[in-house]
């Protein structure tokens, strides 16, 4: 099909370029250009990263009890609610 186009100098010049080192007509580099343009770009979704954070654990409390630990938690928390009542 053919078609009239203005195109700046500056990109005349780079597919002239491009058409001259490849040693193809000067439409052909038209047309990859379009082609190459025109894709829709499939890039590999980035990884999800979740920022961590340190918890800072009261001292004597031992992580590897955490039924141990929830328990003893809500008794603290008890025992505070109720000094607040008296």
């Amino acid at each position: 099909m053919r078609t009239t186009i203005d195109l700046d100098p500056d990109v005349d010049a780079r597919l002239r370029a491009l058409a001259r080192e490849r040693g193809v007509p000067l439409r052909t580099v038209i047309n990859d250009s379009l082609r190459a343009g025109t894709r829709p770009e499939i890039s590999e979704p980035l990884p999800y990263k979740l920022p961590s954070s340190r918890l800072g654990v009261r001292p004597g409390i031992d992580l590897n009890k955490a039924l141990r630990l929830a328990g003893e938690l809500e008794d603290e928390e008890t025992l505070r609610k109720l000094e607040l009542r008296k």
